[in-house]
């Protein structure tokens, strides 16, 4: 466990919040080290042990992981910062050597361990369609968190995507600390990377699109289709398919009809 924070504000371990401040204005006050010139090395020890006592015990996050990991699993403020804010104005000390002291050298801002997850990454499929209009999709996602004991729980949520229009392939959407967290580090991000589904028509090269109007002679080549190769079976030739186009002498009134709706022709078209 360490050093017990209850033993160093004198207080029990069920203390309110009104406990802890009184304790530690008590303390604090009397362990100052502009109050105690004679004795001021331990003077200024047992005032850093009290504003780091106070700085985790104050706060319900930090105490409940202090509770169950002990200090080790903590990052304390500075002792200065810590007695202005309690006090307000400047803790009158000056930049005396234990300022930018710590439980684990880390300063005011570190109320947790700075390790954070590995970010998540996610695949998110978009139709060409979606990537040109726009659209909203709802995931359901689940992770993974410490629950008040510091145990892992699964908690479910639905996130909301507005595919903007134009996004491309690899468009990457960030939800912060959206992910999976372990006791003591931030959640992780979670991160939505978009890929496009394959279209029957157009091809997307960029912004522009790509329409391939089959003609007489026209080929396309499907890899690794075609006869096996001797030298080395595990490999196969392309399959080349020719396209051999036989238009129609007549149309029946039917697929004319067709024919214009197809191309967007008028009636008299």
């Amino acid at each position: 466990m360490g050093v017990d924070f209850y033993s160093v504000l004198r207080v029990n371990r069920n203390a309110t919040q009104d406990d802890l401040k009184k304790a530690y204005k008590k303390l604090a006050m009397r362990w100052h080290p502009d109050k105690n010139p004679v004795d001021n090395e331990e003077a200024e020890a047992k005032f850093k042990q009290v504003c780091q006592a106070y700085d985790v015990l104050s706060d319900p996050q930090r105490r409940q992981i202090y509770d169950i990991y002990g200090e080790e699993g903590l990052n304390c403020g500075d002792p200065e910062d810590i007695f202005a804010e309690f006090f307000g104005g400047s803790g009158g000390v000056g930049d005396r050597a234990f300022k930018k002291s710590s439980v684990n050298g880390e300063g005011r801002n570190g109320n947790l361990k700075s390790k954070k997850v590995a970010a998540i990454e996610s695949e998110l499929t978009c139709s060409l369609e979606d990537l040109y209009r726009g659209a909203r999709r709802k995931m359901r996602i689940s992770r993974t968190v410490p629950d008040e004991f510091g145990k892992p729980k699964t908690i479910e949520e639905t996130l909301k995507i507005d595919i903007k229009p134009g996004w491309k392939k690899g468009t990457k959407i960030t939800f912060p600390e959206k992910g999976n967290q372990e006791p003591g580090t931030s959640p992780a991000d979670l991160i939505f990377v978009v890929d496009e589904r394959p279209h029957p028509l157009f091809k997307r090269d960029g912004n522009d699109l790509m329409n391939i109007i089959i003609k007489p002679g026209h080929e396309e080549v499907v890899p690794n289709e075609g006869m096996p190769i001797s030298k080395d079976p595990t490999k196969k030739g392309n399959l080349r398919v020719k396209f051999d186009v036989v238009f129609p002498a007549k149309l029946s009134a039917e697929q004319k009809d067709d024919l214009r709706r197809v191309l967007g022709g008028g009636d008299n078209t």
